[in-house]
């Protein structure tokens, strides 16, 4: 397998140093900088806890450049998941508990495209998830990929091949409302055209 190329970044510079120490040691990983010549597969970033500068890093870090983030924290009672998530963050450790295997391990399942996190993380993610489901996106008719039901029956067509007045007849539309419906769908999620907005919906799990 080839080396996972990782950044360190900590609040703490010598927590920094003795990850940065640890990681150079592991033979699966490379350690790089985040912003040098080559780019990282995967970010650490280790913190006491998710203060508001740590969670600016996070966002701006996110808006540069969209690198799967290991997050170590110590501290995540009160933390804002669902904001961690958007940023980036696939996997969060306990930074006082966690052994080097488990944070290899996770490191690893990061830069494959998969996810850790703590059971009991887990269980408060998923409710922040379910809230956010019931009284925003629901109420507005949506699901959590911000589609509307109509909106994912025109894309599941679109995706199995079928022409404009195709689907109009089987959706009992008109065509200009099927046409206003992909119009809609892509300007309001920046989609480049349907073929960018039937892979978005896939991604979501949607269709």
């Amino acid at each position: 397998m080839a080396q996972v190329r990782v950044a360190v970044h900590s609040t703490d510079p010598m927590g920094y140093v003795g990850l940065s120490y640890f990681l150079k040691a592991r033979p699966e990983v490379q350690v790089v900088e985040k912003d040098g010549m080559t780019p990282p597969d995967v970010i650490v970033f280790s913190t006491e806890r998710l203060t508001s500068e740590a969670m600016g890093w996070l966002r701006q870090t996110s808006a540069d450049r969209r690198v799967p983030i290991v997050l170590m924290a110590t501290a995540l009672t009160d933390a804002p998941l669902l904001a961690v998530v958007e940023c980036g963050v696939v996997a969060i450790l306990p930074r006082t508990a966690v052994t080097g295997e488990q944070l290899v391990d996770s490191i690893q399942a990061a830069a494959n495209g998969s996810g850790v996190m703590p059971r009991d993380v887990l269980g408060k993610l998923l409710k922040r998830v379910e809230m956010l489901q019931r009284d925003v996106l629901a109420p507005n008719g949506l699901n959590a990929a911000g589609l509307a039901p109509r909106e994912v029956d025109v894309l599941r067509l679109i995706a199995e091949g079928w022409a404009t007045d195709e689907i109009a007849k089987e959706l009992r539309y008109s065509e200009r409302t099927v046409k206003n419906v992909i119009h809609h769908v892509t300007n309001r999620l920046n989609l480049r055209n349907r073929a960018h907005a039937v892979a978005y919906a896939m991604r979501a799990g949607v269709i």
